[in-house]
C-alpha cells in the first residue's frame, strides 16, 4: 500500500495518506481538525490549495470551482487522495470557537445495555451531513419534535463523525433516559443539535495528561483518549476511572487493551461502595493519585457529576497542577448561556 505525507501550511500539522483514501479522511483518521462539512462533494468547505506535490481525483463532486480556484491549484479534499508528498494550504480548528453550530437529522442505530443502569446509545448521521466537533465536546439531543431534549457528552473520536455515540445514565426522575431505556427504537429520528463546550485539547504541543472520570464521566474521556491516539503522539497519559458498583466500569476491557497496545498509557479503575459523598471520594481520589508520576506537569481532564468534579479539582491543586491546565466537565453537560 502506498503512503503519502501531507503537510498543512501554516500550521505546520502532518499526517499520512494510505492507498486510495481521500485527504480528507486521512486528516480526519489522524485527529487533525481540518474545515469539512458534507464529505461528499457538495458544500466545497475542504478545498485547500496544492502548494507542492500531486494529487488524483478518486471521487466525483459536485461543487464548481471559479476560473481564479483553479488557477491557484485548489482542490477538494474528500475527492482526492495524494500521489505524492503533499504540502497544502488549508486552516486547523484550533480550539472550540472554530467549529460551527450544526443540527442534523440523525437515526437511532444502536442500544446497547452493558449494565441495568447504562445505556450506549448509538446515532448516525446522514451520509451527506456528518458532525465536525472536537473529542470532548457535547451535543443536545431531541425526540418528538423537541418534547423530549437531553444535553450529552460525545463517546467517540471526531474521526468517526458519522456515527456518533452516548452514555446514558439510568434516571427514574429525567424523561430523555426514561424514554431511551424504555421506549426507543432502531430507526426512529434524532435531532442532533451543537456541538458545544470546551472541555477539549487545544491545539499545542504535546504533554504529559491526565484523566478522570466518574461513571458516565467515561463519555467524553474515552472520545479524547481515542483522539490522542489517533494523532499517534508520544504523550504520558494516566487514566483514572472512579465508579460506584451499580454503573461499574462497563468498558474496562477496552482501557485494559489500550494500556497493553501503549506503553505510555496507564489505566487504573477504582471502584467506591454506593453512597459516597464528596468528601469521602476526595480522600480516595487523593491517595490514587499518589502513583501518577510528575502530576504537577500534567494537564488534567475531569468528568463525572457536578459534585465530584469540583472535589476533583480541589485534589488537583492541592496536590500542586497548575489551574489553566485543569478542564472539568459536569455530567450532564450544560451549554452557556
Amino acid at each position: 500500500m502506498s503512503t503519502s505525507k501531507v503537510t498543512l501550511l501554516p500550521g505546520g500539522h502532518q499526517f499520512t495518506v494510505q492507498g486510495e483514501e481521500t485527504v480528507l479522511e486521512a486528516a480526519l483518521r489522524a485527529g487533525v481538525s481540518v474545515s469539512y462539512g458534507c464529505s461528499n462533494g457538495n458544500c466545497g468547505d475542504c478545498r485547500a490549495r496544492v502548494l507542492s506535490g500531486e494529487v488524483r481525483k478518486v471521487r466525483p463532486h459536485d461543487y464548481v470551482f471559479s476560473e481564479t480556484q483553479k488557477q491557484q491549484g485548489y482542490a477538494l479534499m474528500c475527492s482526492v487522495t495524494a500521489d505524492s508528498d503533499l504540502s497544502l494550504e488549508m486552516l486547523v480548528a484550533a480550539g472550540p470557537a472554530q467549529i460551527p453550530w450544526q443540527q442534523i437529522t440523525a437515526s437511532v442505530r444502536g442500544l446497547e445495555r452493558p449494565n441495568p443502569k447504562l445505556l450506549i446509545l448509538r446515532v448516525q448521521t446522514p451520509r451527506t451531513r456528518r458532525l465536525r466537533f472536537l473529542a470532548g465536546q457535547s451535543v443536545q439531543l431531541s425526540l418528538d419534535g423537541g418534547a423530549l431534549t437531553a444535553s450529552l457528552a460525545l463517546a467517540n473520536c471526531p474521526c468517526d463523525d458519522r456515527n456518533l455515540v452516548f452514555h446514558v445514565q439510568s434516571d427514574e426522575s429525567d424523561p430523555f433516559a426514561r424514554y431511551c431505556f424504555e421506549q426507543m427504537r432502531s430507526g426512529e429520528p434524532v435531532e442532533v443539535q451543537g456541538p458545544f463546550g470546551d472541555f477539549a485539547l487545544a491545539d499545542e504541543t504535546p504533554r504529559p495528561l491526565l484523566f478522570l472520570a466518574w461513571g458516565n464521566g467515561f463519555a467524553p474521556i474515552r472520545s479524547l483518549v481515542e483522539h490522542v491516539l489517533a494523532q499517534e503522539s508520544a504523550e504520558v497519559l494516566d487514566l483514572l476511572w472512579l465508579s460506584d458498583p451499580a454503573t461499574g466500569h462497563y468498558q474496562d476491557n477496552l482501557c485494559r487493551s489500550w494500556q497493553d497496545a501503549m506503553d505510555n498509557l496507564h489505566y487504573r479503575a477504582l471502584v467506591l461502595p454506593e453512597g459516597y459523598d464528596a468528601p469521602g471520594v476526595g480522600t480516595e481520589l487523593a491517595q490514587a493519585l499518589k502513583n501518577v508520576n510528575g502530576i504537577q506537569e500534567r494537564h488534567a481532564f475531569v468528568a463525572g457529576p457536578r459534585e465530584f468534579v469540583a472535589r476533583a479539582r480541589d485534589v488537583l491543586m492541592t496536590l500542586g497542577v497548575d489551574p489553566h491546565n485543569c478542564r472539568i466537565q459536569p455530567i450532564p453537560p450544560q451549554q452557556d448561556g
